[in-house]
């Protein structure tokens, strides 16, 4: 495992327009469940990625010193995730391509790139809140990865995972979604932020200068994991300008444009629809099986070939109930907890204090004086 120190700073730089958090990124495609067993539904494509994106690469890039061409009819279209690939590998191979090319490439896309998402980005009140936009959102840019939020001790995680196979995707496809994501952070936070530190999951290519210039920070490879870490004052920090009436409006947008995206959604997302819904108090892998005809255990081996599980889509939703019943209303913990399934006040604050490194009480009162 190598790490790159950045070059000191020698003075803030006017900060850029404000931008979309984390970019690029994205859900698995749906997967069979491992006993063979059919799913109700037609059979779902493949992963697919919005021209917007592809359209912001080929922009990049030719400003990155390289490029490719593209032929879709309209911003809207949606490509297949190998033509996505093809057009990354003609990139890659332009005559001006070089070993930090896609680091380039995603520290160059604008918001107008993703689509209806930069524009709700555009529209948040905080860092943390467009890094939570994102994670529900991304689809609408991009399918073959994921982007996740993880709060603890004090910072703040936004991870990149890949969903296609590591033959399938290139090193500096990841490099441009995670420089992305610096990138856009500067445009909510200020041109002149870092983040703690960056880290990729590769090894590094060429020299070690124009990742400590690109992301003024430190930079690790071969980590466990592609993500960059942020400071928890940093994701909380109020913006002094932001539009809830214009955020709520993309936001059904993005939610309606989703739907469409889903029309056949994966078991997972079909069991997140009905934990949405649902009384948690003693919520059971048996309800949402029941709704889509399915036996308990054809359940949990689907959600298991789609890379999660009953328990963690329970503790997810759990987490969102939460958040939202302190944010919206005064009822005590001990009130709180048995809406979202849990035993008791001393259960919620050691559950919630683990969702986001904070206990809920401390939670309740950064979002009423945020």
């Amino acid at each position: 495992m190598s790490t790159v120190e950045p070059p000191s700073r020698t003075g803030p730089a006017a900060p850029s327009p404000p931008a979309p958090g984390p970019s690029a990124a994205d859900l698995p495609a749906p997967a069979p469940p491992a006993d063979g067993a059919r799913l109700p539904g037609p059979p779902a494509p493949g992963p697919s990625v919005n021209a917007t994106y592809a359209l912001a690469v080929l922009s990049a890039s030719a400003e990155a010193g390289s490029g490719g061409s593209g032929s879709w009819a309209l911003p809207t279209d949606r490509l297949e995730y190998g033509e996505m690939r093809a057009l990354w590998d003609e990139v890659l191979t332009a005559r001006d391509a070089g070993p930090h090319t896609g680091l380039l490439v995603g520290d160059r896309i604008r918001p107008d790139g993703l689509h209806i998402l930069g524009h709700l980005i555009l529209t948040c009140a905080s860092l943390a809140d467009a890094a939570q936009a994102a994670e529900r959102y991304h689809p609408l840019v991009s399918q073959a990865g994921t982007v996740t939020l993880h709060r603890r001790g004090g910072v703040g995680r936004v991870c990149y995972r890949p969903t296609v196979g590591p033959a399938a995707m290139h090193p500096q496809q990841v490099e441009a979604v995670v420089s992305s994501m610096v990138r856009a952070a500067r445009w909510i936070v200020g041109d002149d932020w870092t983040p703690r530190a960056v880290s990729f999951t590769h090894a590094r290519a060429g020299s070690a200068e124009p990742y400590a210039r690109v992301l003024g920070c430190p930079v690790t490879f071969g980590a466990p994991e592609n993500a960059v870490t942020i400071a928890d004052e940093d994701l909380d920090r109020r913006r002094p300008v932001h539009d809830p009436t214009l955020n709520a409006l993309h936001r059904a947008y993005a939610d309606r444009l989703l739907h469409q995206l889903s029309a056949a959604p994966t078991v997972a997302e079909r069991v997140r629809q009905w934990l949405e819904r649902a009384p948690l108090e003693d919520a059971g892998p048996d309800g949402p099986a029941r709704q889509l005809n399915l036996s308990v255990r054809t359940l949990r081996r689907a959600l298991h070939a789609e890379g999660t599980s009953w328990r963690a889509l329970l503790d997810t939703a759990r987490h969102g109930r939460a958040r939202r019943l302190l944010e919206t209303t005064a009822l005590p913990l001990d009130r709180i907890a048995p809406l979202v399934g849990l035993s008791g006040a001393t259960a919620l604050v050691r559950a919630f204090s683990r969702w986001e490194g904070i206990p809920p009480g401390a939670y309740r009162s950064r979002f009423r004086h945020g």
